[in-house]
């Protein structure tokens, strides 16, 4: 059978039967749909809490809720995504290439005429399609319940835009999660392979953006970018870190998307350097030697 279905069909069967696997899926999907209900709870307190001062005649102000979007519920999910989905993927990652080396099976596999390349191609498509699914059942879920508080199905173009932010977020998911890989097939110990892309994680997700712009570690917190207010020196380091934080360009590209009113511009700049990541991240792991691959762990 063709390596790179055999390998997609394995990932995605070790998957999930994966307990940890298993563990941090529920974890997002859970927190995807609690971003739609929380919005929606807001909106009912709050609502509730303005028709009685209004009822007092207290204030003549609108509702807050008043003309908000549709997506003004979902923006949430992006620091979700960016948090706890990015940590998933890249525990995925290094669970997939890891496994092999620890129960010497690539050895095995790779000692028959096997193309490598065909075999981590079929392992990052089982992810692919793993991820793919949770994004999905999570953004389904979330489209039900903003439908719900808006009382009418959503239109065509607000479920085009939660779609868009789907595939957006496969696409910062993938990339991670190849970085999960190819420390899983570089690193000589099981904990060196997960702390690595750990780090990078983090200094990509806080320590980057804070160079760049001098915000507070927990504005880095909003699913929104951190704008650098202070000019001069941050302005042209900021010019430098910004391209090199995917995690603040897929931010920007989400709140655009999902039509947060407090970023404005073009989204497309902000895609196509997530979609450079992950062409390069694929090329990196793909071209990984056949000998790395087989090789074993030193524990």
């Amino acid at each position: 059978m063709n390596t790179f279905l055999v390998s997609a069909r394995h990932e995605m069967l070790n998957t999930r039967r994966a307990r940890t696997a298993h563990l941090l899926l529920i974890v997002f999907i859970g927190m995807v749909i609690a971003s739609s209900v929380i919005g929606w709870v807001t909106n009912q307190t709050v609502t509730g809490i303005y028709e009685k001062v209004v009822a007092d005649g207290l204030t003549m102000a609108p509702n807050p809720f008043t003309g908000v979007t549709p997506l003004y519920y979902t923006r949430n999910a992006v620091i979700y995504v960016l948090l706890i989905g990015s940590l998933m993927a890249i525990v995925l990652g290094v669970q997939s290439t890891l496994r092999d080396r620890k129960m010497s099976t690539a050895d095995l596999i790779l000692s028959r005429p096997v193309n490598s390349s065909a075999r981590l191609i079929g392992q990052l498509a089982g992810l692919g399609a793993v991820l793919a699914a949770v994004i999905s059942i999570s953004l389904s879920v979330s489209w039900v319940i903003v439908s719900i508080i808006n009382r009418a199905p959503l239109g065509w173009a607000d479920t085009g835009r939660i779609i868009a932010f789907g595939l957006l977020s496969w696409v910062l998911l993938m990339t991670f999660a190849l970085l999960g890989m190819l420390s899983g097939l570089r690193s000589k110990r099981e904990t060196t392979a997960l702390l690595v892309p750990f780090v990078i994680w983090s200094a990509v997700a806080f320590v980057l953006p804070q160079i760049g712009t001098a915000a507070r570690p927990v504005s880095l917190l909003n699913p929104v970018p951190a704008v650098s207010s202070t000019g001069g020196y941050f302005d042209v380091v900021s010019a430098i870190t910004g391209p090199l934080s995917v995690t603040e360009q897929f931010k920007r590209a989400s709140s655009i998307i999902l039509q947060d009113s407090a970023v404005t511009g073009s989204a497309t700049p902000s895609i196509l350097i997530l979609l450079a990541y992950l062409a390069v991240m694929t090329v990196i792991v793909v071209a990984t030697p056949r000998n790395r691959m087989r090789s074993g762990l030193h524990e």
